[in-house]
């Protein structure tokens, strides 16, 4: 029996949960499922270029966690990218960081 997924800190809640080709009903299209912390891991290595190393440290898992949830997610990019699937923003076991958390606040203003 695997052992149950770590919680991964994520700073913010992502501010829209559906993207989808313009022009098509979505209950026409096939849905990917990405969840919070596979977009974190996106944000947080392409867009705030953390490492894989500081970006284990801000979600509290191990960088081959991060690895593995960066793969998954940029193999579901590209599939709803190629395809033109809806990607579906949800899910996930995560542990949603205060509002004033120094350490997610002194990174951004580093990153940025």
């Amino acid at each position: 029996m695997p052992r149950p997924n770590k919680p991964r800190n994520i700073c913010k809640m992502p501010k829209y949960s559906v993207f989808g080709p313009k022009g098509v009903k979505m209950n026409k299209l096939n849905k990917v499922e990405l969840r919070i912390d596979e977009l974190e891991t996106i944000r947080l290595i392409d867009l705030f270029d953390y490492t894989q190393e500081e970006a284990a440290a801000q979600m509290n898992v191990a960088r081959t966690t991060v690895q593995r949830i960066y793969n998954i997610a940029r193999t579901k990019l590209a599939h709803s990218l190629i395809e033109g699937s809806v990607i579906v923003v949800e899910g996930g076991e995560i542990v949603l960081c205060d509002e004033d958390c120094e350490k997610c606040m002194e990174k951004y203003h580093t990153k940025n």
